[in-house]
């Protein structure tokens, strides 16, 4: 899927990007959001709500359309997704996450663009490529139109193995 040509004709120029791996949204009560999207778009609604005590979110995983959505709740006011909310005034699409082939070429093809690394909130401020429990990730301190980028490899069956001795967020 890099390099894809949409239907306007334009090509992105990052090579290392493969397509979306989730997009999450901040909200304010994710068991709340989920309804919504149980309702009306037919995701299930016993769906499990995952609680990430370190990072300290509420997390809704589901699959629509063929991509990950990520309902996030923080736990805790003033939290990453809470702090967010507040300071838009509004719920809403916090974070798109591309999968990459190569985590470190992404990140480079990025900064040579002008780029720069954000810390990650769930690790404790962690810049650049970091484990995660899916795979290394990355966020860019930068956004596009309101939107936090993050960049993720997934990991191989034995890289997963190994992460799972050591646990993240």
């Amino acid at each position: 899927m890099s390099n894809a040509t949409t239907t306007a004709g334009t090509r992105a120029d990052n090579p290392h990007v493969l397509g979306i791996k989730h997009m999450a949204f901040a909200v304010r009560d994710a068991a709340q959001a989920l309804e919504g999207y149980a309702r009306f778009l037919g995701v299930p609604p016993d769906t499990t709500i995952h609680e990430y005590r370190q990072s300290r979110n509420r997390v809704a995983l589901f699959d629509l359309g063929g991509i990950e959505f990520q309902l996030c709740q923080s736990m805790d006011a003033g939290g990453r997704f809470d702090a967010w909310i507040e300071a838009r005034g509004a719920e809403g699409l916090h974070h798109i996450c591309y999968a990459v082939d190569d985590i470190e070429k992404a990140l480079d093809h990025a900064q040579r663009h002008g780029a720069a690394l954000r810390g990650c909130a769930g690790c404790g401020g962690v810049k650049g490529a970091h484990p995660h429990p899916e795979g290394y990730v990355a966020f860019l301190d930068n956004d596009a139109g309101g939107i936090e980028i993050e960049f993720m490899q997934v990991y191989t069956p034995g890289e997963l193995e190994r992460y799972k001795q050591v646990k993240g967020i």
